[in-house]
């Protein structure tokens, strides 16, 4: 039994970057801790794009929610003002873009130290494509180009993670090789429309908002190549 608030981090095949129907983001916000959370969007993966930030306030602004954005290319806050900031938070929603830029930057305004006492305080941090990576020891990316291994990370879940496994070409066979060459560890897959909340570090929820997308453990299977085995989604009301 572990002591303390419920920590908990989800990884998002979607939202309101992806999706039209705010089936995923509607879910995330029922597991805050509060009926009228306040909710952060760290957009740093995609250099603070505009219309990125836009798009995040026009999905989250109407919500039963309270809506905020923090930028780091032009930051607004001193370190106090930025932890103050983030462990007000109820939930901490990371956009998507590079993996590997979005940890240098993170580390350089020590947000990466926020947000993991952000994280043992019981604020859920959530995310897409980089901002589901960001979370585990490594991930499959494509912010050096080419899809790659990157063997880097927060490390508050343990293993790898890999987004878009159905979606974007290459994808698959790139992560199951780079697991079962051991570039990777085990990890996470998580299929566009599909996402996988963790408790206290274990898989406890696996949603769908469309039929057939799917999250699947994959693992090494000691010979030479992967196991992947599906976890069972429920859908979610919705399009599905």
């Amino acid at each position: 039994m572990v002591d303390g608030p419920v920590r908990r981090v989800a990884l998002l095949g979607g939202g309101f970057s992806m999706d039209e129907d705010g089936v995923l983001d509607d879910w995330v916000l029922a597991r805050a801790r509060r009926a009228r959370p306040r909710v952060c969007f760290l957009p740093t993966a995609s250099g603070d794009a505009e219309g990125y930030v836009e798009r995040f306030m026009e999905a989250f602004g109407p919500r039963d929610c309270e809506a905020a954005v923090l930028p780091l290319f032009r930051r607004e806050h001193d370190d106090e003002e930025l932890r103050e900031l983030l462990l007000a938070q109820d939930v901490v929603y990371v956009g998507g873009g590079n993996t590997a830029n979005l940890l240098a930057v993170w580390r350089t305004h020590g947000v990466d130290r926020i947000l993991r006492e952000a994280y043992e305080r019981g604020t859920l941090l959530c995310g897409v494509s980089a901002g589901a990576n960001c979370w585990a020891e490594a991930s499959h990316t494509d912010s050096f180009g080419p899809l790659t291994h990157l063997p880097d990370g927060l490390g508050i879940l343990p293993g790898s993670v890999c987004p878009h496994y159905d979606s974007e070409p290459g994808r698959r066979p790139s992560y199951q090789a780079a697991v079962a060459a051991g570039r990777l560890p085990g990890g996470w897959a998580v299929e566009d429309g599909a996402a996988l909340l963790f408790e206290n570090g274990e898989p406890a929820e696996a949603v769908s908002r469309r039929p057939g997308a799917a999250v699947h453990r994959v693992e090494p299977d000691g010979q030479g190549g992967t196991r992947e085995t599906p976890v069972a989604c429920r859908m979610l009301p919705g399009e599905g």
